[in-house]
């Protein structure tokens, strides 16, 4: 599949289901070309959304967990122009689990699928993104430090603060560069990892989220936002 100059190319990471899936959706609403990724189990949606949307849509298979699966996915992109990167990944763990008793292995899974493998995801492509371009991740209201008045959801809440210092070490790195590095919060929504008593449904938080990446387009540096626009505290 060629980009067409005129057309914006998103890359989005994590799009199988949920949030993913609804941002592959809107911005392919939105006239752009997508490139969505899903684990090689887990693609239906987005094929049957391919077919909707004849030859906008690109799907690709990744589990960002394995290095080389990164590599593979980078190496079928070379050339490529991406204007928006953009890395959707999120487990938790139960939701009564503390600190004190969740097993090492289900602390390394959510640390590894939250934080370290989006990051890897970003390192990868970043050189795909022009200066003009956007790269950012799906964090989470519950990353901030600031917030945190209750106990409730800690090794979620550490994976997603986590992913935060390591997006602000990214940017240190990446000083100078006018590209706009996003952290969005979508806020608690009704997916299968929001649940059935979430606050927001998908249709009041992806559209505004991606008014949002949208709008923050050209403007160099970090950010910490939710779905609306608005500053997140760190």
């Amino acid at each position: 599949m060629q980009d067409t100059p005129s057309q914006k190319t998103v890359l989005l990471v994590g799009a199988s289901r949920g949030l993913g899936l609804a941002m592959v959706e809107e911005f392919l609403k939105r006239g752009c070309r997508v490139i969505a990724t899903g684990r090689a189990a887990s693609t239906e949606k987005l094929l049957h959304l391919a077919e909707a949307f004849a030859g906008a849509l690109e799907v690709d298979t990744v589990d960002i967990t394995i290095p080389e699966q990164i590599a593979a996915l980078r190496a079928r992109l070379e050339g490529r122009r991406i204007d928006v990167l953009f890395v959707n990944a999120g487990v938790v763990n139960a939701d009564r689990e503390t600190l004190a008793d969740v097993s090492t292995e289900e602390f390394v899974r959510v640390m590894v699928t939250n934080s370290l493998s989006p990051m890897r995801v970003v390192n990868a492509f970043q050189d795909l993104v022009p200066p003009t371009g956007t790269i950012g991740v799906m964090s989470s209201g519950q990353g901030s430090i600031a917030n945190a008045t209750n106990a409730n959801y800690e090794v979620y809440r550490g994976s997603k603060a986590a992913l935060n210092m390591f997006m602000r070490t990214f940017a240190a790195r990446s000083a100078g560069s006018p590209r706009s590095l996003l952290l969005m919060a979508p806020g608690w929504v009704q997916t299968d990892m929001g649940g059935p008593t979430a606050r927001l449904t998908i249709e009041e938080s992806i559209p505004n989220l991606v008014d949002t990446i949208e709008a923050y387009e050209g403007r160099a540096g970090l950010h910490y936002l939710d779905y609306l626009g608005r500053l997140v505290p760190w």
